[in-house]
């Protein structure tokens, strides 16, 4: 029996898990976004393949910085309050978008970036346990999938809005359309471009101020974690939660899955841009559309016909599959495009883009169902296990810079994919040894 938390309510969970998922929802809008602002600070900030994907790097850093800090804030603070004060810091950092887009300088942008990652690394310390805590573990991965839903339905939502409101009228802002201009009018007209962010700055700001006083005075419960699952997760130091091989082991598996999640979503727009595909700004939105399918197997299908586990080896399997789609599929060809949805008239890609955008898919069930598997049996240590496994999210800051690096260096953005592999076969091993094992040998 699971007796690591004193149920938040008694009859449903209905109100908390909507809750959450308007949080969830936070979480996918503001993170996906970075895959339309990399190409978009590209032009602005006259950046090179490689720093433009510093985006990713100092957004994702501020997991690793932030992680623990913020565990210690949710243990003094509680969940409720914590996630309160995520969504203010998260407003600040906002508000820092409205400078950095008047004087198109890249390292403010970067410090907004860095601000708003810490507002989401305390929000998705809360909230992530939360989800695992509030009903039984063998059906966790199906409820953060229905949180992926929410998420991932804003990362799909978001490419297109910012398509529609910033990215609109791009050709006068091509290379070789600035190309002819004078210094003087080309800077006129990236500073045109980049003032394009206030607006939406000013809006989201608003909405994450509205949203923290929602929280604060909602009737969303607060978690008891004092009893435990293991009574050797009762111990007074937090260092004793290295001596859990499932937990240091989920850390791992979530920083490989997170790094290639955000090469995923927010590469594509820069592939894409190399290949000449016009609409680059919204194919975020690919990719998160194959994601929300994966969650939807996980709605439906975990754990009534597919085990945490089984799912987790699945999606490594694919993830393998549709990597190697990547590097050595056809630039010239919209063959699976045409069949999956050509007849939709949403607008086909190159066999190599879709193959990325595929990952979606392959990737959707990583986080969902390693969160479970990896918290099993830590009790009292369930924050601190939470905050280590927020820190694997450092993977979307490194993995996607060394992907630029690779891609930038050897002049081949598509073969530099590679670095996905043995990612997901780490992810492999995790799904049929890693999770299971409960001692250091």
């Amino acid at each position: 029996m699971d007796t690591s938390v004193a149920r938040p309510v008694s009859t449903s969970s209905v109100l908390p898990m909507t809750i959450i998922g308007i949080l969830f929802f936070i979480f996918g809008f503001v993170t996906w976004l970075n895959g339309s602002l990399i190409p978009f600070l590209k032009i602005v900030c006259d950046l090179n393949e490689f720093q433009a994907l510093f985006v990713t790097g100092a957004f994702y850093i501020a997991y690793v910085v932030m992680a623990l800090p913020m565990s210690f804030v949710l243990n003094r603070v509680g969940y409720k309050n914590g996630m309160v004060v995520g969504l203010l810091i998260m407003a600040i950092g906002a508000v820092m978008f409205i400078p950095a887009a008047q004087t198109s300088h890249y390292a403010l942008f970067l410090i907004a970036l860095f601000v708003l990652g810490t507002g989401l690394t305390i929000l998705q310390t809360a909230s992530n346990p939360y989800i695992v805590c509030i009903g039984p573990r063998e059906s966790a991965a199906m409820r953060i999938s229905i949180m992926g839903l929410v998420n991932k339905g804003a990362g799909f939502i978001v490419p297109i809005v910012f398509t529609a409101w910033v990215l609109t009228g791009m050709d006068q802002f091509a290379e070789e359309a600035l190309a002819v201009l004078t210094e003087a009018e080309r800077s006129i007209q990236l500073a045109e471009l980049s003032n394009r962010l206030v607006t939406p700055y000013i809006y989201m700001t608003v909405a994450l101020l509205l949203l923290a006083a929602f929280i604060k005075f909602s009737p969303l419960p607060e978690l008891n974690l004092n009893g435990s699952e293991d009574t050797g997760a009762a111990s007074s130091s937090w260092t004793t939660i290295f001596s859990y091989p499932q937990l240091v082991l989920g850390v791992v598996a979530l920083f490989v899955y997170v790094g290639v999640e955000v090469i995923a979503g927010d590469t594509i727009g820069l592939y894409g841009q190399g290949l000449g595909v016009a609409h680059f700004g919204a194919l975020t939105s690919y990719t998160m559309a194959f994601m929300v399918l994966g969650y939807l197997v996980g709605v439906f299908c975990i754990p009534k016909y597919l085990s945490q586990e089984r799912a987790l080896q699945g999606s490594a399997v694919v993830g393998l599959l549709f990597t190697l789609g990547v590097m050595f599929g056809s630039n010239d060809s919209s063959l699976i495009a045409n069949l999956l949805f050509g007849w939709s008239g949403i607008p086909v890609v190159p066999d190599t883009v879709m193959f990325l955008a595929l990952l979606g898919f392959a990737n959707a069930l990583v986080w969902p169902a390693v969160w479970p598997l990896a918290l099993q049996g830590l009790g009292k240590l369930t924050s601190t296990g939470s905050a280590l496994l927020i820190m694997g999210i450092a993977g979307g800051a490194i993995l996607p810079m060394v992907y630029g690096y690779l891609a930038h260096s050897s002049g081949n953005s598509q073969f530099a994919y590679w670095m996905m592999l043995p990612c997901y076969a780490f992810i492999l091993f995790y799904a049929f040894k890693g999770h299971a094992l409960r001692r250091w040998r």
